[in-house]
């Protein structure tokens, strides 16, 4: 794919991740909505056009760039082996998890209890495993993919399987910022598989919003949890009482 294609795809899913439409940017530039598709279908932008269109998601240029240059990643899962490495270690796991997060190495070190030397160590075993690239003066570039999933019933999810069943469940989800549902019913084949595109919908949007979240500061964000589930399911009680 040319790199222009590549760049203009990264803008229109900035735009969506905003919930930007061509209505609403056309509006804002003072020019016909036709006219605006007819320059992403085109794909012919000035500089400063790109800069406007930028400046209405409260972006610079370079913030586009950088979107573009993790678009092109092209890693979507670790080996088993990879994996493995990871949880016996449990500091390169959480600094695989915050360089997953878009945190700085600066972030990494005055956030959390590890040292200049060992930030670095686990940085380097990432660029070994692939997961990024370490560049001068400690800069993380991420080299997986946008969707960059842990192995199904892989070594790390059955790590936080674990830390969800243990920790993230006990909780009455009652707070500020928090939330819990759960239904039950009867449902055909044809209304499970509408769920299921709508959670896969949900899925997207979440990691939309976490790259477009990447840019803000540190202490402006926090770690949130969102658990997606969706199975055939039936009280354990009402089993015995079922006709065979």
């Amino acid at each position: 794919m040319a790199q222009t294609e590549v760049l203009i795809k990264t803008l229109k899913q900035a735009l969506k991740s905003q919930r930007l439409t061509y209505a609403e940017v056309a509006r804002r530039l003072g020019m016909s909505e036709a006219n605006v598709k007819r320059m992403f279908a085109s794909k012919r932008f000035s500089l400063e056009r790109l800069e406007q269109i930028c400046q209405l998601m409260q972006m610079e240029l370079s913030d586009l760039f950088q979107l573009y240059e993790e678009s092109r990643q092209q890693i979507t899962q670790l080996t088993e082996t990879q994996e493995r490495e990871l949880i016996s270690d449990t500091k390169l796991l959480l600094v695989a998890v915050c360089v997953r997060n878009r945190l700085s190495f600066d972030e990494i070190i005055a956030h959390y209890q590890i040292s200049k030397p060992e930030c670095i160590h686990s940085l380097a075993k990432l660029d070994k495993l692939k997961i990024i690239d370490l560049l001068p003066n400690n800069r993380i570039k991420l080299r997986i993919d946008e969707d960059f999933r842990w192995l199904p019933h892989g070594p790390i999810e059955r790590f936080f399987e674990k830390q969800i069943q243990a920790q993230f469940l006990k909780s009455s989800f009652s707070g500020e910022g928090q939330q819990r549902l759960f239904m039950s019913g009867l449902l055909s084949q044809s209304s499970r598989e509408v769920l299921i595109k709508k959670l896969q919908i949900l899925a997207k949007e979440y990691a939309d919003l976490q790259r477009q979240d990447a840019m803000l500061p540190y202490d402006k964000k926090e770690n949130i949890g969102m658990l997606l589930a969706l199975r055939p399911w039936e009280l354990e009680v009402f089993k015995p009482l079922y006709r065979r």
